[in-house]
């Protein structure tokens, strides 16, 4: 990908933009002086960010209340934004919601997360992408991930699915606009640890291995230009080589016949670490 999509007076929406990742990644965009449209449910967020955003150099700021997983919602937002700006050139569906699950919990937790995490990221792209494509100019999609959505990791299984499906979803969107020979790009961004609402808990201040959203955003922002699809993010406790040899351990489960998240067997743990130290299992 190039970065026709992303100058000067092109229009980016954001979802989940009020705070965190999103806005960083709005305030990228509004450096370069794009439009921005922040959708989020925490409208009294709206004020700060909407500063911040004419601060970084956006011409205009569009702030909306919108529940993704509501698509009745994001059909709307849609129509709004086509009215005032004539259709938008770049996409971040961000909005995500991490309130931890079990395997066997029947409350809203794991509906909710899908809805949120999946199905808001499947709505937006469902409404947005076919204008983007139509106008026949350079577009970008960007869908947030999780590193927890290929690692899957035990502990948290709504969001992990949440995660791996957006994975796939985003895989099979690129594909599909590679065979349209389409001018839009769709990208996974897979953030590291990053301080957010998301993963503040009770905590008061940054953690040292975790990199801030802006770092998250600059990131992607280089990656962007080099054209990357898998838009892997380190942090300060974790290297690219390591993320690299978790993922292909997670895959070797499926193609050595090991057991399901065996990085944290109790018969494969010292397997694992060694693979780690020396890259052989």
């Amino acid at each position: 990908m190039d970065m026709n999509a992303l100058q000067s007076g092109n229009t980016a929406l954001v979802t989940g933009g009020a705070t965190g990742i999103g806005l960083a990644a709005a305030v990228r965009f509004a450096e370069r002086g794009m439009k921005i449209v922040i959708a989020d449910r925490r409208e009294d967020l709206f004020a700060s960010a909407e500063a911040i955003l004419r601060e970084a150099g956006a011409p205009n700021v569009m702030c909306s209340v919108v529940d993704v997983s509501d698509a009745a919602t994001v059909a709307n937002l849609e129509r709004d934004v086509t009215a005032k700006f004539g259709g938008i050139d770049a996409l971040m569906c961000n909005a995500g919601i991490q309130p931890g699950s079990d395997i066997f919990n029947q409350s809203d937790s794991w509906a909710d997360v899908l809805a949120v995490n999946l199905g808001g990221i499947v709505s937006c792209c469902q409404a947005f992408v076919p204008g983007m494509i139509a106008r026949g100019t350079p577009g970008v999609v960007i869908n947030t991930g999780s590193k927890q959505g290929i690692t899957t990791p035990p502990g948290d299984p709504a969001y992990n699915v949440s995660k791996a499906g957006v994975k796939v979803f985003t895989e099979a969107l690129q594909h599909h606009l590679r065979g349209l020979e389409s001018k839009i790009t769709a990208h996974l961004l897979v953030p590291g640890f990053v301080f957010t609402d998301l993963t503040r808990h009770d905590r008061t201040e940054q953690p040292a291995g975790a990199w801030t959203p802006d770092q998250t955003a600059g990131f992607m922002m280089d990656r962007l230009a080099s054209g990357d699809f898998y838009i892997i993010c380190p942090d300060n406790d974790v290297d690219r080589a390591t993320d690299d040899k978790r993922m292909a351990w997670a895959m070797g489960d499926i193609i050595e016949n090991r057991p399901p998240l065996s990085r944290w067997h109790p018969d494969w743990g010292d397997a694992f670490e060694a693979y780690l130290k020396d890259g052989q299992a």
